[in-house]
């Protein structure tokens, strides 16, 4: 089995050229640290059908499937860069969360992809309007947040801090991260941005992922809270 191993912003995924299926024990033990390779998750290379587009399985370290990784995207789209397999012109790579657009750019210095659009959810209904998010309030360990939902082919739900140090907001994300992903009115699990707005240009996130727990970054979970924000004014 041959693997390439790339990292963006400190994501670290494994590149696997396989039609092999992978297990979930198996996807468990290549990413983790001390029996296998190490990484937050695992991209397949699938074989190219007649469609002629790029296809990928993502891969949580937990063994679970990924319906997309904005991080995960960038890497693989660099790893067919480097492969030769695609030149400076945009490309569709095709996830189970749907079709995404990607380029190189700037001779492989940087990777741009097209994430696709930002559902919103109101009362429980999908929304793609005008129509701002509906906070949902939930109480965990006797403190109640306020959510707002957003799906970019994947699940995520955003939580807007108060004013806070980074390093409180980084422990309220390990304390309640997986409390939210886990919570039962998430059937499939979410993904959790802990937000803090610094000024109206900039944001910070905390982030606990489904699946993988918590990381340094993620592409989707970046877009889906900016967008919350900017939808929240």
């Amino acid at each position: 089995m041959n693997f390439h191993k790339y990292q963006a912003l400190g994501n670290t995924y494994l590149v696997i050229e396989s039609d092999i299926p992978l297990t979930a024990a198996m996807v468990r033990t290549l990413c983790d640290v001390n029996y296998g390779i190490g990484a937050d998750g695992i991209l397949v290379d699938l074989p190219q059908p007649e469609d002629d587009l790029f296809h990928v399985v993502i891969y949580n370290p937990d063994g679970s499937e990924a319906e997309k990784s904005g991080n995960g995207l960038r890497i693989f789209a660099r790893y067919l860069w480097d492969e030769l397999l695609v030149a400076d012109e945009p490309f569709t790579i095709v996830t189970k969360g749907g079709a995404v657009t990607a380029q190189i750019l700037d001779n492989g210095r940087f990777v741009h992809v097209e994430m696709g659009q930002v559902s919103f959810f109101a009362n429980g209904i999908s929304t793609n309007g005008s129509h701002v998010s509906t906070a949902e309030p939930i109480t965990l360990n006797g403190r109640t947040f306020e959510l707002y939902r957003a799906d970019i082919g994947n699940p995520h739900c955003v939580v807007i801090l108060d004013d806070m140090s980074a390093e409180t907001a980084r422990q309220m994300a390990h304390e309640y991260g997986p409390l939210i992903e886990n919570d039962g009115r998430f059937p499939n699990r979410t993904n959790v941005q802990f937000m803090r707005i610094l000024d109206p240009n900039h944001i910070q996130l905390e982030i606990w992922e489904r699946g993988a727990g918590y990381t340094l970054a993620s592409g989707s979970s970046s877009c889906a809270a900016a967008a919350v924000a900017h939808r929240l004014g």
